[in-house]
């Protein structure tokens, strides 16, 4: 075992055992009074069962691919290792969302009833559960890494087998074991968000525009459902998504090794910065904290200190490594790296700045509402559309200087893997990126409970704080993942042209190769058909909610007047059945999408499938999550008092905006940047199948 290895494994542990003390120090806050627990208990009992659920229909899809995997590998297709990656691909994705859920969904209430004594005590509760996320989900990355890489070395240096070939047979091997977790962190994705958005969309067309009831009322059937959604969908689902994101850049940047010629020292460099972004995120998650009664904007620095710190440490940290494993000679790799991270800060700025209150686009937003539903709507739309500008722009001058930096120009090879160690800095403080992500939907069900358990005014003050806090860290969270998809899904490319070269088939890249065209167009067109049945899907499930919450409201007595008791498990159920239902037809069609144009077109079609699903998916889901996003804040702008406040026609449009915005912001645009990286990887794990079966030699 090299010393790299030997870095990575205590990396793995120090993320997980810090994990460890963090949660048994969230578990010692108290958890509230009697009905503070009682609801948080509803809200767990339901994520867990949606996950339980969830996780049965997904083990019988990755029974049936295992199947089909091991049946290739026995043809000599595959390597007789890979359905066996594939299967603990897809069980750490979704370890690392389920413990990440079930610290969130026991601090909503602990962070609740901090709020009773401090507003920084409340954001620490919330955002170390966030971080337990992060480090979760690093922590198992690494692990999963580890093992496969010490294994399959082990086996084939036992074999007798060079270091160049060993080293060939190892990446192409590992970089399998992605689609495992790229498939459960789409169904994860998908699932989670016809959830959320289901529940969410219909809990406030009927409670806050028909009822005329506050968010999260008690006396909302849905209300339970919602915060049960948030759970299930902003954080088992986030976290499924960017362990994906997390293994995919380490193990595609791997594989570019071996063609770059960098051997050993190449593999093993990306698992060494992954590991030293670990301890930058533990280091700089010590400078979260604020003074009381902080401001919006002092609350927003807190979290971006703890960031920013990361980020530098990691640049600092990075410099050293490539120095200490490649030699000075690499050090054009550091501005790769560079270019990774500060990729990662200006998308994350410009996200912000298209979806913050405190700035003109969203605002924007809000006094269009004054003029109604269809201008509300317009005027989001051109926002999110504007907003694709800078991220786009963003990734194609850090991949330009990710590939030119280390002399890509004279050896494209080098270049390539340049631009896969660019993803592997963006997402290197991972851990508490994620952290400010996850802190998020914590911070939701924090506000409520409070008003489900009627708290002080000043307690539903400071969760809405943190809430509001929550929006744009969460909006920002979801263009980081997207920016870092696209970096990833470059490397991945690049790593499935290699992988067709190694097999001995042949690509022929010519722009006039009809079938790259062919397959550029259908990989342009199916985000937007994937988008299609995710939006729709929320929409019968949202319609399935509004139905029971109106017959709620008629049939039970006294319950609009605050003297009954709603059924919440109705609208759980509900909701989990559509969600179970919907997610699993988005989800099939884009694992057979790759396979199926690879036998009809060949490998060239599957290029340009890629390449089409790339750069449309990812603006689409950039201009579907920021304009979510801005609908949202938009509305919470109007309920800060400003253009007349709640209850007026413009703010009963701008419900309307975030309505439509929900499912765009929740379940299409975030799945999206999955989409593109699964279609990578399918394509890889069946490179060998497509060359020898396909129309096309």
């Amino acid at each position: 075992m090299d010393y790299s290895q030997i870095i990575t494994i205590i990396g793995s542990v120090f993320a997980l055992t810090f994990t460890y003390f963090l949660t048994r120090n969230i578990l010692k806050k108290k958890e509230g009074t009697p009905e503070m627990i009682e609801v948080a208990e509803a809200i767990r009992i339901g994520a867990k069962a949606y996950l339980k659920r969830q996780y049965k229909g997904v083990g019988i899809f990755f029974g049936i691919v295992f199947l089909i995997l091991l049946t290739l590998s026995k043809f000599k297709y595959l390597p007789i290792f890979v359905p066996f990656a594939f299967l603990t691909g897809g069980f750490f994705s979704a370890l690392s969302g389920y413990i990440g859920m079930t610290v969130a969904t026991k601090s909503s209430a602990r962070t609740t009833f901090a709020a009773r004594d401090s507003l920084n005590a409340a954001l620490r509760i919330a955002f170390s559960a966030g971080l337990v996320m992060g480090l979760v989900v690093v922590g198992l990355a690494l692990l999963d890494i580890s093992i496969w890489y010490n294994l399959l070395t082990f086996y084939y240096k036992a074999k007798g087998i060079g270091i160049e070939e060993r080293l060939r047979y190892i990446t192409s091997t590992m970089i399998c074991f992605g689609m495992g977790a790229s498939a459960q962190a789409l169904f994860a994705r998908v699932g989670g968000g016809i959830y959320t958005k289901g529940a969410d969309v219909g809990a406030d067309l009927v409670g806050k525009v028909e009822a005329g009831i506050p968010e999260d009322d008690p006396r909302n059937p849905a209300v339970i459902a919602d915060n049960v959604g948030d759970n299930v969908g902003d954080i088992a689902g986030m976290g499924a998504d960017l362990y994906e994101s997390y293994t995919d850049s380490i193990i595609a940047t791997m594989a570019l090794a071996y063609a770059a010629g960098l051997g050993l020292k190449g593999v093993s460099l990306p698992m060494v910065i992954a590991t030293l972004g670990v301890i930058s995120s533990i280091i700089g998650s010590f400078f979260v904290r604020v003074r009381e009664e902080a401001t919006q904007g002092n609350l927003l620095k807190a979290l971006r200190r703890g960031v920013y710190s990361a980020s530098i440490l990691i640049l600092i940290f990075s410099y050293f490594a490539i120095i200490k494993i490649l030699g000075k000679e690499y050090v054009g790799l550091y501005g790769s790296v560079l270019s990774g991270i500060v990729a990662g800060v200006i998308i994350g700025f410009f996200t912000e700045y298209f979806t913050s209150d405190n700035y003109t686009p969203t605002r924007n937003v809000a006094k269009a509402s004054l003029t109604g539903h269809a201008t509300v709507i317009i005027e989001g739309i051109a926002t999110g559309m504007l907003s694709t500008i800078a991220p786009v722009l963003t990734v194609v001058v850090a991949t330009i200087c990710a590939f030119v930096l280390p002399g890509g120009l004279h050896n494209p090879a080098i270049g390539l893997y340049g631009i896969g160690l660019a993803g592997v800095g963006l997402l290197s403080t991972l851990g508490i990126t994620l952290a400010t992500d996850s802190y998020g939907p914590v911070a939701d069900n924090a506000g409520g409970n409070a008003e489900m358990t009627h708290q002080p005014p000043y307690v539903r003050q400071r969760t809405d704080a943190l809430d509001a806090l929550g929006n744009t860290t969460a909006a920002t969270g979801k263009g980081f993942a997207i920016g870092s998809a696209a970096l990833t899904a470059l490397a991945l490319i690049a790593a499935y042209k290699d992988h067709v070269h190694i097999l001995g088939g042949k690509i022929d890249f010519s722009v006039m190769n009809v079938r790259v065209l062919v397959g550029v167009f259908i990989g342009a067109m199916y985000p937007f058909f994937f988008s299609s049945m995710a939006l729709r899907a929320v929409g019968r499930a949202a319609q399935q909610i509004i139905e029971e919450v109106r017959k709620q409201f008629r049939e039970i007595k006294g319950l609009i007047e605050g003297k009954a008791k709603p059924d919440y498990a109705k609208a759980v159920d509900i909701c989990t059945k559509a969600a179970q239902k919907e997610m699993v037809l988005p989800s099939v069609l884009t694992i057979l999408l790759p396979v199926i144009i690879g036998v009809l077109l060949g490998t060239e079609g599957v290029l340009g499938l890629l390449v089409g699903a790339l750069t449309s998916g990812f603006a689409v889901a950039i201009m579907m999550a920021n304009a979510g996003a801005s609908w949202d804040n938009a509305k919470k702008f109007i309920e800060k008092g400003n253009f007349g406040g709640k209850g007026t026609d413009a703010h009963k449009a701008a419900v309307t905006g975030d309505t439509v915005g929900d499912p765009f912001k929740d379940t299409a645009g975030p799945s999206l940047n999955i989409l593109i990286k699964l279609m990578s990887i399918v394509s890889i794990v069946f490179a060998g199948f497509i060359i020898k079966v396909s129309l096309f030699k």
